[in-house]
């Protein structure tokens, strides 16, 4: 059964204090180190915080979106690349898993998954197409009962942790969405090369980099959905993915605006706090402001989500905006720190590289505002 609403409270308020008890003592080393400790996926697992909205019956928590959003905005206040892991059982790598996977599939890869047993990768990304998926490269031919895939993806994630990826193949490009599958792929497939960027500008201690696929053959098995809908697949994920996005955007401007409040208390210039000088003040109104109506709106698209809505919309809306808020938020705390903002003695340097980078993943910041200005003028259809 489901955890209640008291429940789901208390999983918020328990997610709150482990990380600032156990993730906050060791985040600048391991973001530093550009490696995620083991022991506190563990630790975390063992707390269920990556159940999420995966029913009880696939191992998952059977949350409501609004406490999702909540729990990973809670954990994301701390260490967003740590939110992220809470939020991809639910968005970009088991979301589609648990709409159009198999009893097998999700008994192999979800429940795990959900418990933390296992973590996965979504590879969508290529380098060419990005954010284009019906645009993709990789492409997949028949092979008996089985496949084929070539083609490479680049800015995947997990690549040192995870068991297995969902993956994306077109059998024909001209087909444009009509030719895209979804697969599962084991990490140790033959043919499957895993190649780690190092020394990003943000999400540091997450390892991504690119997937190869090189006559990697899989077997019935491997196909999630039918060949074919793999686009279905994808945005099912993608959905999902961009609310987590969303709620870590939110999580990381609160932590941004909290440490410009502090320390704009405590530095004192020309005989006064600055925290007396308009300027000042008028930077942590917007900041206010911003994270406030960001949180608003993550709200309204987990309300789409939990009436089974596609919530395209909302959830591009949602990922946009709260994505800004949280890079202008981490600007403006920078520039209240001043010269000691760029000290790796203050958190603020590491916030405001990784909201950066969070106007960039799961869909440019750009590529939403296309996508949200054609549905607005009907060039776009919403479902």
């Amino acid at each position: 059964m489901a955890i209640d609403t008291q429940a789901g409270t208390e999983l918020i308020a328990l997610a709150g204090d482990f990380a600032r008890r156990e993730i906050a003592p060791r985040v600048e080393e391991y973001d530093r180190n550009e490696r995620i400790p083991r022991d506190l996926l563990d630790r975390m697992a063992e707390l269920g915080f990556f159940g999420g909205v995966v029913p009880v019956e696939l191992g998952g928590l059977g949350l409501d979106h609004m406490t999702f959003a909540a729990l990973v905005e809670e954990v994301s206040k701390v260490c967003q690349i740590m939110g992220t892991l809470v939020s991809m059982p639910s968005g970009l790598v088991g979301a589609g898993i648990a709409r159009f996977g198999t009893p097998e599939q999700q008994e192999r890869w979800l429940r795990p998954l959900a418990q933390g047993r296992i973590f996965g990768g979504s590879a969508v990304t290529e380098p060419q197409s990005g954010s284009d998926v019906a645009g993709m490269q990789t492409t997949y031919k028949k092979d008996g009962e089985g496949f084929v895939l070539n083609g490479t993806k680049a800015w995947i994630s997990n690549l040192d942790i995870a068991e297995f990826f969902l993956s994306f193949a077109t059998i024909d490009r001209s087909l444009r969405h009509g030719g895209v599958t979804a697969f599962l792929i084991p990490r140790d497939t033959p043919g499957l090369g895993l190649h780690p960027y190092k020394d990003k500008l943000g999400f540091r201690p997450i390892c991504t980099g690119e997937v190869v696929f090189d006559d990697v053959r899989l077997g019935p098995e491997a196909l999630v959905g039918e060949e074919g809908r793999g686009f279905e697949v994808a945005m099912t994920a993608v959905e999902r993915g961009r609310l987590g996005v969303a709620a870590r955007s939110v999580g990381l401007a609160q932590a941004a605006l909290d440490e410009a409040v502090s320390y704009a208390k405590e530095r004192i210039a020309f005989g006064h706090p600055i925290s007396q000088f308009q300027i000042v003040q008028s930077k942590v109104t917007d900041m206010e402001v911003g994270v406030h109506t960001a949180r608003l709106l993550v709200a309204d698209a987990a309300q789409a989500l939990e009436r089974g809505e596609r919530a395209r919309r909302l959830t591009s809306m949602a990922k946009m905006y709260a994505s800004d808020v949280a890079f202008r938020t981490a600007a403006d705390a920078l520039q209240i720190h001043g010269a000691y903002g760029v000290s790796p003695e203050y958190p603020i340097g590491r916030l405001f590289r990784d909201a950066k980078v969070l106007q960039i993943v799961e869909g440019s910041n750009d590529l939403h505002r296309a996508l949200i200005g054609e549905m607005a003028l009907g060039i776009r259809a919403e479902s």
